[in-house]
């Protein structure tokens, strides 16, 4: 692995990322800058939080620390897809079908933090 990049984790995040970014701005303006705002810094830090952590991969602690950040990210990023789904219905299906994959998103970096914590040489 020579970067970042490289990781599966991190390629579905970033991709993620640019799906949910154009669907938060078709909300209403105030919306936009509510819940649209939140639905967008999270689905980010999912995305920066492996970068920052995989920038630290010498230290292992580090970068679980920034794995579980990321993980942290990825559930806010569920809820808030959850309540967009809710208050505003002619969004429903692309927010349920955004939270089937950042559910599976979630399981991902859960099993890449074992597996950071197992077998990761720092």
């Amino acid at each position: 692995m020579k970067s970042y990049r490289d990781l599966n984790v991190y390629q579905l995040s970033l991709s993620l990322f640019y799906q949910v970014h154009p669907l938060t701005l078709r909300l209403p303006k105030y919306e936009c800058y509510e819940l649209g705002s939140q639905l967008r810094r999270s689905a980010d830090s999912v995305v920066t939080n492996l970068v920052e952590g995989y920038g630290r991969k010498d230290y292992k602690h580090e970068f679980i620390r920034f794995i579980i950040f990321s993980h942290s990210s990825s559930l806010e990023t569920v809820n808030h897809l959850e309540k967009l789904a809710v208050l505003h219905p002619e969004l429903s299906t692309e927010a349920a079908l955004l939270k089937e994959d950042y559910a599976i998103l979630s399981q991902k970096l859960y099993a890449f933090m074992n597996y950071v914590k197992k077998s990761w040489r720092s």
